[in-house]
């Protein structure tokens, strides 16, 4: 079987849905979402769905991902919200990620995958991230296992239930005002209600942020 990093910590935040503009009678113009009393930008959004939908273009396999994510606008959205529940978490419990820690865990990341054309290949078709955004994936998934590790979670249902539970009462705290063109954002999901199922990026959370997971 073919063996690929844990970047699955974070690979399923993501749901339905075309990428729309805000209008301008909504309650914030131009804002995809506010977070904690700060803007997410419509612009933001659009800048990262074009990023990816260029990476996409220049692939081989073009037309496959384009199709399989239709959904791209909201998932970069439902990412860049729940980063900042990410950072929240993190700043409660004293967590930081230090340049060091990411220049490791990519660098782990690149070896694990094959080298760096091979993770950008699986980031670009799993998740639907380009190269110029794996940074971002690299620093959740180190915030994502230190606050574990700080927490003392452990990977059973009761750790998951803990950390769920912290999450949740961060993305509370941060009052997610998302505009409904991108639909509601769910506390207790931690993500942008449209029906998907639960929170995997929080189920799959690995004590070792190089941790190797293997897949098909």
């Amino acid at each position: 079987m073919h063996r690929r990093t844990a970047l699955t910590v974070s690979a399923a935040l993501l749901a339905a849905a075309p990428l729309l503009t805000a209008c301008g009678g909504d309650a914030h113009p131009g804002a995809a979402a506010v977070v904690g009393g700060e803007r997410i930008e419509v612009s933001s959004l659009q800048a990262q769905v074009k990023d990816v939908r260029a990476a996409q273009a220049a692939s081989p396999q073009s037309a496959q991902l384009v199709a399989a994510t239709g959904d791209l606008g909201r998932r970069k959205l439902n990412a860049m919200i729940f980063d900042r529940v990410v950072d929240r978490v993190a700043e409660d419990n004293g967590v930081s990620a230090t340049r060091a820690e990411l220049q490791q865990t990519r660098a782990a990341f690149v070896r694990q995958s094959g080298g760096e054309d091979q993770l950008a290949a699986v980031l670009l078709q799993e998740q639907g991230v380009a190269p110029g955004q794996i940074d971002d994936v690299v620093r959740r998934n180190v915030l994502m296992n230190k606050i574990a590790k700080k927490l003392g979670v452990t990977e059973d249902p009761a750790g998951q239930k803990k950390l769920t539970e912290v999450f949740s009462a961060a993305a509370k705290d941060l009052a997610i005002d998302v505009n409904p063109r991108y639909g509601r954002w769910d506390n207790s999901q931690i993500r942008l209600d449209t029906g998907y199922d639960g929170a995997p990026w929080l189920r799959q959370i690995s004590q070792d942020p190089t941790a190797v997971q293997a897949g098909a």
